[in-house]
């Protein structure tokens, strides 16, 4: 698949590698340990383009095809997932308000989230629902020229720091998305800390007490939050989280398999230890197969394919759950030191459990492709005769 890359794109991965190994990988630590957005990040991640990149350029982005920004986000995911959580949030919002936004939201928010200017959060989880994100419970009434948002949301990344908040609620009793700024009175931000993996994702929880919100804060239509708005933001946090988990994976390769050519136990280094060898050897085809996936998941979406979201669905499960057993046995290869306060593939680990649950769970994740798995034609059923 590599070899079908274009010069650009071989340029771009090139490109996006060298800023994650200088920019992204010693922020990395300190993100997990101290549990904030490291400083200067947003920054530096606007001067590079990599904030809104999905977007035209005429709205602050670099009009990326699908493929390179997931290989962008594979890069983010070998180096910091962290960097590529804020990344995929601030893209979900953004592309959010060019598809589905008014011109007025266009050009009071696109600009500065790509400049990063403004730090946005998607705001859909509750403390009481999460996969059934359909049923949420905060509510957003009629009042006068505008409206009053009651409810709130609970693991929000960069809820802590967001400038912005893209919010969903019940309308009328029909899913709505919102677009909800800081300041707003009557709403309070309450961080959390302690967390298991995304450490310095800044998450929190957000409560709107009747938060009173201008005429123009609805994005899209009444009854389009799930259905278009939250869709298709979702589409794109599953393919980041995707790559990303083959970033991951791609990291505990490289780190397991130095360790264990190093690493000498009864005469020899571990590497030619046949039980250590098929962990490696099982981290090597998950890795492939999952960026495999994801490739064929990217092309889809960039030929406007049917089947582009299923495609993402298949790349996200299957690599966040490939990336889950390659962290586990890395840290296994690493013995001791896999479980130390210096070792890299500690974090990767709580990392990538969270990866299973983000953007939606490995099990509703199942319950989808199983239900589209009777709709599944054999690639040959579809495939173009010869002339």
């Amino acid at each position: 698949m590599i070899s079908q890359l274009t010069q650009e794109q071989r340029q771009r991965w090139r490109a996006y590698r060298e800023f994650a190994d200088t920019a992204l990988a010693p922020r990395a630590r300190p993100a997990d340990e101290e549990q904030v957005v490291p400083a200067g990040l947003v920054e530096d991640l606007a001067k590079e383009g990599w904030i809104s990149s999905l977007l035209p350029e005429q709205w602050g982005g670099s009009a990326l095809d699908r493929l390179s920004y997931g290989l962008m986000a594979e890069e983010m995911g070998r180096t910091c997932q962290n960097v590529r959580n804020f990344v995929a949030c601030a893209d979900m919002v953004s592309h959010s308000i060019w598809r589905w936004g008014t011109p007025e939201q266009r050009e009071a928010w696109l600009g500065r989230i790509a400049s990063g200017e403004a730090v946005a959060a998607f705001a859909l989880t509750e403390p009481e629902v999460g996969s059934d994100a359909k049923s949420v419970r905060t509510v957003a009434t009629a009042d006068g020229t505008g409206y009053v948002l009651s409810g709130g949301k609970k693991w929000i990344s960069f809820a802590a720091i967001a400038d912005l908040y893209l919010v969903f609620a019940q309308y009328e009793g029909r899913h709505t998305a919102f677009l909800v700024e800081r300041d707003t009175l009557g709403l309070s931000v309450e961080p959390l800390s302690g967390l298991l993996g995304l450490r310095g994702s800044a998450l929190a929880e957000v409560t709107f007490d009747d938060c009173r919100l201008p005429a123009g804060s609805m994005v899209g239509q009444p009854g389009s939050g799930l259905a278009f708005v939250a869709s298709t933001a979702l589409d794109i946090g599953r393919y980041s989280t995707a790559w990303g988990c083959v970033g991951l994976a791609q990291a505990c390769l490289d780190t397991a398999s130095r360790y264990a050519a190093q690493r000498v136990q009864s005469g020899g280094p571990i590497i030619d230890h046949q039980l250590v060898q098929r962990m490696l050897a099982d981290m090597v085809s998950g890795s492939r197969a999952a960026r495999l996936l994801c490739w064929e998941a990217g092309a889809a979406t960039e030929a406007g394919s049917l089947d582009a979201v299923n495609q993402t669905l298949v790349a996200k499960y299957f690599a966040s759950t490939t990336a889950n057993r390659i962290a586990a046995d890395a840290v296994q290869v690493l013995g001791a030191y896999g479980v130390g306060p210096d070792a890299p593939v500690a974090r990767l680990f709580r990392d990538a459990k969270v990866m299973e649950i983000i953007e939606g769970t490995s099990q509703l994740h199942q319950s989808m492709l199983g239900r589209w798995s009777a709709h599944i034609e054999h690639p040959a059923a579809s495939a173009t005769p010869a002339a």
